[in-house]
C-alpha cells in the first residue's frame, strides 16, 4: 500500500464581494494618503475605490476574473518567495549558529565518536518515571 504524496490541496479563493471590500479598502487607504500628500493622482485611486464597490455591492460576479488573477499572482509570488525567505534565514542564522558552535567545540547531540567508551548510553539522574507508568499513554 502506497499513499499518493503527489496531490494538491484545493485552494480556496474568496468570494468577489469580499474581494472587492478588500480592493475598495486598498485604493481608498492610497487615495488618501497620496492627496494629503499632495498628489494629484490618488484621486484615480479614490475613484476607482468607488468604483470597487459599486461593483462589490451591486454585481460581483464581474471581479471573478480580476479575483482569480489575484490569487494566481499570490501563489506565484509565494512560490518565489518562500524559497528566498528560507534560504535567507538559514544562512543568516542557523549557518552562524552551527559555525559557531563548531569553533567552541559544542556537541549537544554527542556525534562525535569515543572509542574508548563503554556504552553511549546517558545515565538519568533523577531516574525516570517508574516503569509501569506509561501503560496507557493514549
Amino acid at each position: 500500500m502506497h499513499e499518493n504524496l503527489d496531490r494538491m490541496e484545493e485552494i480556496k479563493v474568496p468570494s468577489d464581494r469580499s474581494f472587492g471590500i478588500v480592493f475598495t479598502l486598498v485604493f481608498l487607504i492610497v487615495g488618501i494618503w497620496m492627496v494629503l500628500g499632495g498628489q494629484s493622482e490618488g484621486w484615480f485611486f479614490l475613484a476607482g475605490s468607488v468604483l470597487f464597490l459599486i461593483l462589490a455591492l451591486a454585481r460581483p460576479s464581474i471581479l471573478a476574473p480580476l479575483n482569480r488573477m489575484w490569487m494566481k499572482f499570490g501563489l506565484l509570488l509565494s512560490r518565489l518567495v518562500n524559497p528566498l525567505i528560507l534560504g535567507v534565514v538559514f544562512f543568516l542564522v542557523i549557518t552562524p549558529i552551527a559555525i559557531t558552535r563548531r569553533l567552541l567545540n559544542k556537541d549537544s547531540l554527542h556525534l562525535k565518536s569515543t572509542p574508548n567508551l563503554k556504552s553511549y548510553w546517558i545515565t538519568r539522574k533523577p531516574l525516570g518515571p517508574k516503569p509501569g507508568s506509561m501503560t496507557r499513554q493514549f
